[in-house]
């Protein structure tokens, strides 16, 4: 009795060119939701938002401030958008944002709203880290980096592309009206680094704040929040390319370097990973 041969690993080219499997980077945010596809770039940019199926005429918002409050609703939004889209016979690869102070509830029940597209493995990445990769940003170099969405805000300090600290206020361009000015953003960015730089006893703070602070979601183009927030920093601010895009671009790049990494030979046989 002979033994099997040992196959050697399975490489994968980078897209397009691979065509044994497809990747997929989604951006559940609690006003919109985006998705990357191998291929084909970003294919959509719509509503967070599905229906109970129940006769409802009203949408129900699965996601908001940052949680995922109905999970069976994100998974029937995520089905609707995806599902078709995925190549018959392909389990893809997928990444996941997730607010940085999302927790483990926030990726636990993204993955579950995924399951339905069979994925090979489910990869999540802090929206943060996503928004340095987007901006091309020095992976090492102390980074703060202002996510702006429609309601939520984070401030987030990388380094070493890690999350070292984050603050979060459940205020975003989505509340602003006649009572509540777009300065009520302005301050909150101002005291959660104000909170980070008491926080942090090292001098990486002052440093990524020397460097400038890296603007994101659709609240970086605002003027009116982001033009008062470089004075009263005292810093430059600058918007990643794209901000309102740059979570889900960000985790493209990811993606696909998670694609071609030796680890991904034998995509079939992946399990989920954080």
């Amino acid at each position: 009795m002979t033994a099997d041969p040992i196959r050697p690993p399975v490489r994968h080219r980078p897209w397009p060119w691979c065509r044994r499997c497809c990747g997929i980077a989604l951006d559940l945010g609690s006003s919109r939701t985006r998705a990357w596809m191998s291929g084909r770039g970003v294919i959509f940019d719509v509503p967070t938002a599905t229906f109970p199926g129940d006769g409802t005429v009203h949408p129900v918002h699965p996601v908001q401030r940052g949680t995922i409050v109905d999970t069976p609703g994100t998974a029937r939004m995520v089905e609707r958008l995806l599902g078709p889209r995925v190549p018959r016979h392909s389990r893809p690869l997928l990444i996941l944002t997730a607010p940085v102070l999302g927790g483990v509830a926030f990726r636990a029940e993204a993955r579950v709203a995924v399951e339905s597209l069979m994925p090979s493995a489910v990869l999540t990445v802090p929206a943060a880290r996503a928004v340095a990769a987007a901006a091309d940003a020095d992976p090492v170099a102390p980074l703060l980096v202002v996510d702006i969405g429609a309601h939520i805000t984070e401030v987030v300090l990388l380094a070493d592309g890690t999350v070292t600290d984050a603050r979060r206020t459940a205020l975003g361009t989505g509340d602003l009206d006649g009572d509540t000015p777009p300065v009520r953003i302005t301050d909150a960015i101002v005291t959660m680094v104000t909170a980070i730089l008491e926080q942090d006893r090292t001098v990486q703070t002052v440093d990524a704040l020397r460097r400038g602070v890296l603007l994101a979601g659709g609240g970086a183009l605002r003027p009116d929040i982001t033009y008062p927030l470089a004075g009263r920093l005292d810093s430059p601010v600058r918007p990643a390319p794209a901000p309102h895009l740059a979570a889900v671009r960000g985790a493209a790049l990811l993606l696909e370097a998670a694609h071609t990494h030796p680890s991904h030979a034998g995509t079939a046989e992946s399990a989920h990973a954080h």
